[in-house]
């Protein structure tokens, strides 16, 4: 477990346990509404057992929760701060690279929720802090400016058919975004609500394994 102060974020990184001849993506965990560091790091390992984690805690706290960045209400962002807790997590991922030696370049995000949101906003804003991404929950963040280049990203966003916070006109509307950004986007529809099944890890271990790998 790691908690630099240096890096400007709680986290933990545990480091790749792969074999010499064969690396694995690093996989950027970020957890959702009231968790913590500790939240994705057992889906992480089942995801991709081989690959480094780095997962840090959310800063913006919510009636004592953590979160990633602030909003007004249950689907409604404050984008000035989203966009200010995305540049300030860009920075610590870059600097977490130079720190635990892991490449950018074959860095993968995997989100939940709050996390998945703000991991769709590093695509949008920051995208050469991450390779792709794995999006569980997610909503479009914003609607950028300018279109960013996402022609060698690649994303799987899956979502829940009866979740009760994400419409499907929502997810559809990121999916709509990310591929007209040029990104390579995989959509797996869950028969699930608001949360993370067996199906979703199933799903995601075997597009990271085809996609990324």
């Amino acid at each position: 477990m790691s908690n630099d102060t240096n890096l400007n974020f709680i986290h933990r990184f545990i480091p790749s346990s792969n074999n010499p001849e064969k690396e694995y993506p690093t996989l950027l965990l970020l957890h959702g509404t009231g968790g913590s560091e500790d939240d994705l790091i057992q889906i992480g390992k089942m995801i991709s057992p081989h690959s480094s984690l780095l997962s840090p805690r959310g800063k913006v706290l919510e009636h004592g929760m953590p979160r990633f960045f602030r909003r007004l209400a249950e689907g409604v962002f404050d984008i000035k701060d989203l966009k200010f807790r995305t540049q300030e997590l860009a920075k610590f991922v870059h600097d977490a690279s130079s720190k635990y030696s892991f490449d950018l370049n074959k860095t993968v995000a995997i989100g939940f929720s709050n996390g998945a949101n703000i991991a769709a906003s590093l695509l949008l804003l920051n995208p050469e802090t991450i390779n792709g991404a794995i999006l569980f929950r997610a909503m479009k963040p914003f609607n950028p400016d300018n279109l960013p280049d996402l022609s060698n990203k690649q994303v799987l966003l899956s979502a829940g058919l009866i979740d009760p916070i994400v419409s499907k006109s929502q997810i559809e509307g990121l999916f709509n975004l990310l591929q007209k950004s040029g990104a390579d986007v995989t959509m797996k529809w869950q028969q699930s609500g608001h949360n993370i099944n067996n199906k979703d890890i199933s799903d995601a271990k075997e597009w990271l394994s085809k996609k990324v790998h």
